[in-house]
C-alpha cells in the first residue's frame, strides 16, 4: 500500500516542512457543506480539512477570485477552514488552494493536485434538491413479464396475434428465453408484483422500478401502443369475446389483440390493477417508478397504427392528412424516421411538434397523480429525444415542472450513457442510471469483463489503482445530489447478469449458447460486488432474480424468469444481510467517501459522517494476505479498536463481531481471499468526529 500509506509518527510530530496530503480533504456532505442542497436563499458553509498545524493559510477559489478561509476548530489531528457563501441563484464551481511552508497543494473532487484543477471542481447549485426518500433509498427492478404470473387470465395465448410476422407465443415459466424473446411471453404481471410485495419489504426494498407497462404488443414494451393505459396482458381482462376481422388486419389473431388490448373496459381495469399496487406498495412504505419510453412509441401505437389494428382510421401512417402525421420524422410517403432504425419503433418529432410535447408533458403528470400515484419516472433513451440539444432541453424542463407541480416528491431518473452534466441541473433530470461511475469499474474490478460480457480486459481486472483513477474521474462530474441519488446497478435488463460476469469469459447466447453464462461462476466475487454496492454513495438497485441466483448474458438471456421455489438461498439470506446493514446507518446514505487503499487485488475505502466511522475493505487475491490500513484519514482515533461487523469470502458471509486493535492511526488486518469486510469504530460516548 505504498501509494496509500502514510507513516502516523509524522503527524504526531506535526512536521512542518511539507503539506501532508493525506489529511486534505473535503466533499459535499453535511460534515463539509451546509446546508449540503441549498436553495437560492441559503448562505452556505465550506469546510475543508487538513493537518493540524500543518497549512499556512488555505482559499477557496471560485472564478478569478480566492476567498481566504478562517481557521475555526482543530480536532485530533486535523484543523478545520471555514467560509460562507451568501445567498446566490448562480451556480458556484470552486476547488481548494492549501498554503504551506515550502509548497502549495490544490484540492479538488478528483483529490489532491500539485496545480490547478482544470476538471472536477465542486458545485453549488441552488435549488437542486431530489426527494429525501430518493437518496440513497434501496431499489428493486422488475421486468414485469419475467418476475411472477398472479393472474393466469390475463396470460397471451399462443398466435393470439403477430408480432411483425411472427405469432406471439405463451412461454412455460421453466423455459429460457430465445433469440426472438420480444414474441416470448411467460406471463409476469403486476398482481404477480403485488402478490409479492410483503417480499420485498422483508429484503429492506424502498423502492420499485418497473420496466414499461404500458400497451405494447411487446413482451418488453419499449414499443409503447397506447401511454394512457396499463397493458391488459399485464393487468386484468374482463372481456375476451372474439369480434369480426376488419380491414387492414392481417389475420384473425388480430382481431383478438384487438379485442384485449383495445377494449375500454379490459383498459379501464388494468388501470385500476395499478392503482391497487401503488395503493399496497405505498402502505409498506415502497415507492413505485414507472420506465418512460418518449423518446419513440411503437409502430402498433394508435398515432401510427402501421399494422391497421385501429381500422385506419387517423394513423399517420395511411394518410398525409392525419392529425398526427407531425409526431413522426417523414422520408416519403410511408416511410418514416426509426430509432437506430428499427422500423417498431417510430422515433417521436418533439423539435417540430408542439402538440406531442404537450401530450408527453400531460402523460407525465397522469401516473404521478391521483388515483395512481406512481412515484416518478425512469426516462429512457431520455438524452436522444429530439434532434437538437434545444429540443430535447426544453421538454425535459418542461417535463420536469409538470411531474413536479403534480406531485413534488416525484423523482425523474434518466437512463444515460457518457457525460450527463448538461441535464444534471435542478431543473431537467434529477440523476441517472450509473454506468460511467459505479457499474463498468466495480464491473471491471471485480470480474475483468464489460458489462455486456463482451470485452475482457485482464489490465484492469483487480487493479485497485485503476478503479480510483476510472471511478473518482466519473464519480467528479456528478453534482452532489445527483450523485446521493444515482442508480448503482450490477445488473439490469440491458447488460448480462453480474453472476455470469464473475466467469470472467465474453459471451451471447446466440453465439456461446445460455449453459456457458452459469458454467465458472464465482458467487465470492458476486457477494463481495453485492457488499460494495451497498455500502457505496447513491441508490444500490437489485435487478430482479440477482438475489435469487439467476445468470445470464447480455439482452435477451439476462431476462429469465424468476426462479421461485430454486431461489440460491444463501444468495437470498446474503441480499437481506447486506441491505440490512446498509439500513442500520445513515452513513452509508449521505456519508462522506474517503479511499484507503488501491493496489492489486485490493481496494478499501472509508464512509464516515458525524456519528460513524466505517471502513469497508474487499481483496480479489487468491491467497490469504496481510494490509495495513490507515484509518486515521476518515477521522478514526490514533489508539482505539474498530469492530468488524461483517464479513463475505469463499466459505459465505458472517455477522459475527471481532474487536480489532488501532495502532498508530493504522488497523491491521488479516484478510481471507475473494472476501469483503466491513469495520466499524468503537467510539466512547458523546464522541464526534469534527
Amino acid at each position: 500500500m505504498e501509494d496509500m500509506q502514510f507513516l502516523y509518527a509524522s503527524m504526531v510530530q506535526k512536521q512542518k516542512n511539507y503539506l501532508i496530503k493525506e489529511a486534505i480533504f473535503s466533499d459535499e456532505t453535511a460534515l463539509f457543506r451546509t446546508p449540503p442542497f441549498p436553495s437560492a436563499k441559503d448562505s452556505v458553509r465550506i469546510r475543508i480539512r487538513t493537518a493540524a498545524q500543518n497549512a499556512e493559510s488555505v482559499f477557496l477559489c471560485t472564478g478569478e477570485t480566492a476567498y481566504c478561509m478562517e481557521k475555526k476548530k482543530t480536532e485530533k489531528l486535523f484543523d478545520y477552514y471555514e467560509l460562507t457563501l451568501p445567498p446566490t441563484e448562480q451556480t458556484i464551481l470552486y476547488y481548494f488552494r492549501i498554503e504551506g511552508h515550502e509548497d502549495s497543494l490544490y484540492f479538488s473532487k478528483l483529490g489532491v493536485s500539485d496545480t490547478p484543477p482544470e476538471e472536477g471542481l465542486f458545485s453549488v447549485i441552488p435549488d437542486y434538491c431530489v426527494p429525501g426518500w430518493a437518496m440513497g433509498a434501496v431499489m428493486y427492478q422488475i421486468f414485469v413479464d419475467r418476475y411472477a404470473n398472479g393472474d393466469p387470465t390475463n396470460d397471451v395465448v399462443n398466435g393470439e396475434y403477430l408480432y411483425y410476422g411472427k405469432p406471439v407465443r405463451k412461454m412455460d415459466w421453466s423455459a429460457l428465453p430465445e433469440e426472438d424473446d420480444f414474441c416470448s411471453f411467460y406471463g409476469g404481471d403486476l398482481q404477480g408484483v403485488c402478490d409479492h410485495l410483503e417480499q420485498l419489504r422483508d429484503m429492506g426494498v424502498e423502492a420499485l422500478y418497473l420496466n414499461p407497462i404500458f400497451v405494447s404488443p411487446s413482451s418488453h414494451k419499449y414499443d409503447i401502443q397506447d401511454y394512457s393505459h396499463i397493458d391488459p396482458h399485464f393487468g386484468k381482462i374482463v372481456l375476451d369475446n372474439a369480434v369480426t376481422v376488419t380491414e387492414g388486419m392481417d389475420n384473425t389473431q388480430a382481431a383478438r389483440y384487438i379485442t384485449r388490448t383495445t377494449k375500454q373496459e379490459n383498459l379501464d381495469a388494468s388501470d385500476q390493477i395499478f392503482v391497487k399496487l401503488t395503493e399496497k406498495a405505498h402502505n409498506m412504505g415502497i415507492r413505485v417508478l414507472l420506465d418512460g419510453v418518449f423518446n419513440h412509441c411503437g409502430s402498433f401505437h394508435w398515432w401510427l397504427d402501421r399494422e391497421g389494428i385501429y381500422g385506419k382510421k387517423d394513423g399517420a401512417y395511411w394518410s398525409t392528412e392525419s392529425p398526427y402525421r407531425p409526431f413522426f420524422y417523414w422520408m416519403g410517403e410511408k416511410t418514416y424516421e426509426g430509432w437506430w432504425g428499427y422500423e417498431n419503433h417510430p422515433k417521436l418529432n418533439y423539435d417540430e411538434c408542439l402538440s406531442l410535447r404537450e401530450y408527453m408533458y400531460e402523460i407525465g403528470k397522469k401516473w404521478v397523480s391521483a388515483p395512481f400515484y406512481a412515484d416518478g419516472w425512469r426516462l429512457d433513451v431520455a438524452a436522444d429525444l429530439g434532434k437538437s440539444n434545444e429540443a430535447n432541453h426544453l421538454f425535459w424542463q418542461q417535463f420536469r415542472k409538470s411531474v413536479s407541480e403534480a406531485n413534488p416528491e416525484a423523482f425523474v431518473l434518466a437512463e444515460h450513457y457518457g457525460e450527463a452534466s448538461q441535464w444534471l441541473n435542478g431543473k431537467e433530470w434529477d440523476t441517472v442510471m450509473n454506468y460511467d461511475a459505479f457499474m463498468e469499474p466495480v464491473s471491471w474490478f471485480f470480474t475483468g469483463v464489460s458489462k455486456h460480457s463482451t470485452e475482457r480486459r485482464e489490465d484492469l481486472y483487480a487493479n485497485g489503482k485503476e478503479f480510483w483513477e476510472s471511478i473518482l474521474y466519473e464519480m467528479a462530474k456528478l453534482p452532489f445530489p445527483a450523485l446521493v441519488s444515482a442508480m448503482n446497478q450490477l445488473s439490469n435488463h440491458d447488460h448480462s447478469r453480474f453472476l455470469t460476469r464473475t466467469n470472467g469469459k465474453v459471451g451471447r447466447l446466440h453465439t456461446d449458447g445460455r449453459q456457458k453464462a452459469e458454467e465458472g461462476i464465482d458467487k465470492a466475487l458476486f457477494r463481495a460486488a453485492v457488499l460494495l454496492q451497498m455500502t457505496w454513495i447513491g441508490s444500490p438497485t437489485v435487478y430482479y432474480g440477482d438475489e435469487a441466483g439467476l445468470c445470464g448474458w447480455t439482452d435477451p438471456d439476462n431476462r429469465r424468469p424468476y426462479p421461485w421455489g430454486k431461489e440460491d438461498q444463501q444468495l437470498l439470506y446474503f441480499h437481506k444481510a447486506a441491505i440490512r446493514l446498509r439500513k442500520s446507518m445513515d452513513t452509508f446514505r449521505l456519508g462522506s467517501l474517503f479511499p484507503l487503499a488501491g493496489e492489486q487485488n485490493l481496494i478499501a475505502y472509508g464512509r464516515f459522517d458525524e456519528k460513524e466511522r466505517i471502513a469497508i475493505v474487499f481483496y480479489t487475491g487468491e491467497e490469504p494476505t496481510e494490509i495495513d490500513l490507515p484509518v486515521w484519514c476518515m477521522g478514526c482515533a490514533a489508539e482505539g479498536y474498530m469492530e468488524q461487523i461483517f464479513e463475505t469470502n469463499e466459505m459465505g458471509y458472517f455477522e459475527a463481531r471481532t474487536l480489532l486493535p488501532v495502532k498508530d492511526g493504522v488497523i491491521h488486518l488479516c484478510v481471507k481471499p475473494k472476501s469483503g469486510i466491513v469495520l466499524r469504530e468503537v467510539r466512547t460516548e458523546h464522541e464526534d468526529i469534527v
